[in-house]
């Protein structure tokens, strides 16, 4: 019996015993020294909290005073002289000592007093960390277990993420769409009347919310052409380059305009820009092309017309185009479509997602932008209204928000960095995924509060990760090659403090369709092939 009853006196003995001793401060991080002897003690407690004290990634804390003080540990190295270990130590915050069990309680962020030189370093238990993690009661959601711990539930506070912008970061093939699926489902439970808008460029997502999202792609998106600005137009039908751009530019501002203005909500309206999203038709813009060029005089070319009429007739005539410039979209659908796409009311299904994947590439910037835009001139032209915060998550953001070394000036790029700058103002959060962190604007993650991070393989994105990420999550950072699939380390606004997390297990029908392929089973099975290649053969031709 005595045998049974021996692991919980060794908890206590463990916790209550200091395992170091502070040896220098400094602002945000100190250095401490560690005894072997009582690092390899604490190794074998059954507390794994305690077990893994001393070592890289762990929490210790420090007494000053009648506060706890708790610390991550940054990295180790070996003391020759004093045969102990010297560790870089970044302080996280503060909590109270709870007099009779000595456990820390009330834990926040930041520092009030330092501990001097000589402070004793004691291993910080699970108890502890069940304070530090738990929730303060802000709303917030549980996405997974924090490690080590087998038992402390991991939550990030809804408010905080989406009010000051996250990013979801990880390689190929490290559960990151899943992941994301996981964050996003969470969210929706917890806030089932939301507006969530996202952009899915591979119809990956469409599986994963089609009970509680509307799935939109390009055979019901029914996205009219008139809602497009000036700049969107430019880019859709302007194909030439440098100087006869910008003569293109101004030809097709001044029909644009006219086009707009022959519109009967124009007539009602008085003043309109070029930018306003009237309907218009596409054949009064092709006549006024047709006008302008016959006052030609014989010395001017009609090249520029040329090439704008000729290329609004293949927008016309090509089928894969028909879900934007169709003739039958040019009703007033205008509160209709973003009713639609923002989910208002949510009726229940408050995420909308909207597969690009079927939108021919040499658009498909420009769908998203105009998707991006109507969020933002939304959000503006309602703040007489009750605030109606809309999240927009961007999967594949480094396509659209590229650095400026990748970046062609696409109109997406300068409306998702101005989302990431002013969003918040205006009611707006920004989710963006990306497997190449090094690729994205760096203006546009640094907006980010709150940094969900997966395993990165890359060095250059490490690199990129570690600058954007706050001072006191340095010792998480370097263990960001060594994550499993399907865990992350978390910090920013989201937390309480920087965590690594091992993501709950989301059931079949909500997870996103993509799932690896096994070569080996697949190129095992064999039979229908030359069916299989027919149907392919007739989808590719029938596109659109």
């Amino acid at each position: 019996m005595a045998k049974e009853e021996a692991p919980p006196i060794s908890v206590s003995d463990n916790m209550n015993e200091p395992i170091g001793v502070v040896l220098e401060i400094a602002g945000s991080g100190s250095m401490i020294a560690i005894d072997l002897q009582r690092l390899n003690e604490c190794g074998d407690d059954a507390d794994p909290s305690i077990a893994m004290a001393g070592q890289v990634g762990s929490q210790v804390k420090i007494r000053v005073g009648n506060n706890w003080l708790l610390a991550s540990v940054r990295n180790q190295r070996q003391d020759r002289k004093a045969g102990s270990i010297l560790a870089n130590i970044d302080f996280l915050g503060e909590g109270v000592e709870e007099k009779l069990t000595g456990r820390l309680h009330g834990f926040r962020r930041g520092v009030t007093r330092y501990p001097v030189p000589g402070s004793l370093v004691y291993p910080a238990s699970t108890a502890d960390l069940k304070q530090v993690y738990a929730s303060d009661g802000r709303s917030a959601v549980t996405i997974g277990k924090v490690y080590p711990t087998k038992d402390i539930r991991a939550g990030i506070y809804i408010d905080a993420m989406l009010g000051k912008h996250f990013a979801l970061l990880g390689s190929t093939g490290t559960g990151k769409s899943t992941s994301a699926a996981l964050i996003l489902h969470r969210i929706c439970e917890a806030a089932p009347e939301g507006h969530i808008l996202m952009i899915d460029p591979h119809g990956e997502y469409s599986a994963a919310f089609r009970n509680t999202g509307v799935i939109l792609d390009v055979s019901n998106l029914q996205m009219p052409y008139w809602i497009m600005n000036f700049e969107e137009h430019c880019e859709v039908l302007l194909t030439s380059h440098g100087n006869e751009r910008q003569v293109d530019a101004d030809i097709l501002a001044k029909c644009l305009l006219k086009a707009r203005q022959k519109s009967r909500l124009a007539e009602s309206m008085g003043k309109i820009t070029v930018d306003s999203p009237i309907p218009y038709l596409l054949s009064d813009l092709s006549n006024e092309i047709q006008d302008q060029m016959g006052k030609l005089d014989k010395a001017t070319t009609s090249a520029p017309y040329m090439r704008i009429k000729n290329k609004l007739e293949e927008l016309k005539s090509d089928p894969r185009y028909q879900f934007m410039f169709s003739g039958m979209l040019v009703a007033d659908t205008m509160t209709d479509f973003i009713s639609k796409i923002f989910r208002m009311p949510s009726n229940g299904k408050p995420i909308s997602i909207i597969d690009v994947s079927g939108v021919p590439s040499d658009i498909t910037a420009t769908v998203v932008a105009v998707l991006s835009r109507l969020v933002f001139d939304f959000a503006i032209w309602s703040r007489e209204e009750r605030t109606s915060p809309i999240l927009l998550v961007c999967e594949e953001a480094h396509r659209y928000v590229p650095s400026e070394k990748d970046a062609d000036g696409n109109s997406v790029g300068r409306i998702l960095s101005r989302i990431a700058k002013e969003g918040r103002k205006y009611g707006i959060s920004l989710g963006l995924i990306t497997q190449r962190p090094s690729d994205l604007a760096e203006g546009v993650l640094s907006q980010c509060g709150t940094i969900i991070s997966m395993r990165l393989n890359n060095d250059r994105d490490q690199a990129f990760v570690k600058a954007a990420m706050p001072e006191g999550a340095r010792g998480f950072l370097d263990s960001i090659p060594a994550l499993r699939n399907r865990e992350c380390i978390i910090c920013g606004e989201g937390v309480a403090i920087p965590i690594r997390v091992s993501f709950d297990n989301l059931e079949e029908a909500k997870r996103p369709a993509s799932e690896d392929p096994s070569f080996v089973d697949l190129w095992n099975k064999t039979g229908g092939e030359e069916e299989i290649v027919q149907r392919t053969v007739q989808r590719w031709r029938s596109q659109g």
